[in-house]
């Protein structure tokens, strides 16, 4: 069914945003949010699934990402431009009512996303990422030094680092690297790039061929909105909402072996039930070996534990 997802651009605050979609208008729409180095093709297996089950899926590429337009001046795009063309795409698409599925920086999307538009949200399913609050890179979760996120932070350092391989290269390293379950931790002498050896193969759950649609459409895009947001603006999280709280039902998804739970805090914030302070309906389910790739590594899996979550709350869905 991969060639039934349909295609389009939809303007929204000056841009033409592309969305993938797929399933009838008249049934429960369900947006999935991608991460980095991700586009609205991370969702294909989840897309054909949902829309198989009787639900509608939209997937768009954010804002300087795959097909996407970038904004004017990527160096000054937020999570806030984000969330708000989140919301412009529903109302464009006459959407009133929505589960959000995000991934990676999509979580960190979707959260916000609930909070400010508490009307459109059905529910939330994340995966890799757990609800992050306000401080949350700056207090609570102090980055090692030399951890990647570090690295992209620093303006000009990223793009050095990655100026010295082409884009296909780049996108092949970062994938090897965020697939491994410990920190990307680079030495004082050494950039990010230099953690991967030119030998290392590519994730076997992850083809040469679906590979090459991320290099070409990373091609396209460059990487100058994709460090801005999430990396640049990391300070900013937590920030949109005081004194949030998610009341929507929740489900996260994490892989046992995602690197993210070695980041000093996330775990303990994950497995002690902290996490319910700002999302108390969240239930967490973790996938055996899995890692930060879950829905392309165990696409069965994720498909079944997202489709148990949106039969269970679709009647929160007016049709």
């Amino acid at each position: 069914m991969m060639d039934q997802i349909t295609h389009k651009f939809i303007q929204v605050n000056g841009l033409n945003l592309h969305v993938a979609e797929i399933g009838s208008e008249s049934s429960p729409a369900v947006i999935f949010l991608h991460g980095f180095p991700e586009i609205w093709y991370t969702w294909r297996h989840q897309m054909v699934a949902v829309a198989n089950a009787g639900f509608r899926a939209i997937a768009p590429d954010f804002r300087g990402y795959g097909l996407s337009d970038p904004p004017a001046e990527p160096e000054k795009a937020t999570f806030t431009d984000m969330i708000n063309d989140t919301a412009a795409i529903l109302d464009s698409l006459d959407i009133s009512k929505v589960f959000v599925i995000g991934k990676d920086f999509g979580a960190i999307i979707a959260y916000p996303f609930a909070l400010k538009h508490a009307d459109k949200v059905a529910g939330i399913v994340t995966l890799g990422l757990p609800f992050m609050p306000p401080g949350a890179f700056t207090q609570q979760f102090v980055l090692p030094e030399g951890f990647y996120p570090r690295r992209f932070q620093e303006r000009g350092r990223a793009e050095a680092d990655f100026s010295r391989f082409d884009v296909k290269t780049v996108v092949r390293n970062i994938y090897i690297l965020f697939s491994q379950s410990e920190l990307q931790i680079a030495n004082e002498d050494e950039e990010i790039m230099d953690l991967v050896e030119p030998s290392t193969p590519l994730p076997p759950w992850l083809s040469e061929k679906d590979f090459e649609i991320y290099a070409s459409l990373y091609a396209k895009s460059g990487f100058r909105t994709a460090l801005q947001v999430p990396y640049r603006t990391m300070d900013t999280v937590g920030s949109e909402v005081k004194d949030p709280k998610v009341e929507v039902p929740t489900l996260m998804i994490m892989g046992e072996e995602d690197y993210v739970l070695k980041i000093p805090g996330m775990n303990e914030y994950i497995r002690s039930g902290e996490v319910k302070k700002y999302v108390p309906k969240q239930e967490t389910i973790y996938v055996p070996h899995g890692s930060h790739f879950l829905p392309e590594q165990f696409p069965d899996k994720v498909n079944q534990l997202i489709l148990e979550f949106l039969n269970q709350n679709k009647h929160l869905v007016a049709m």
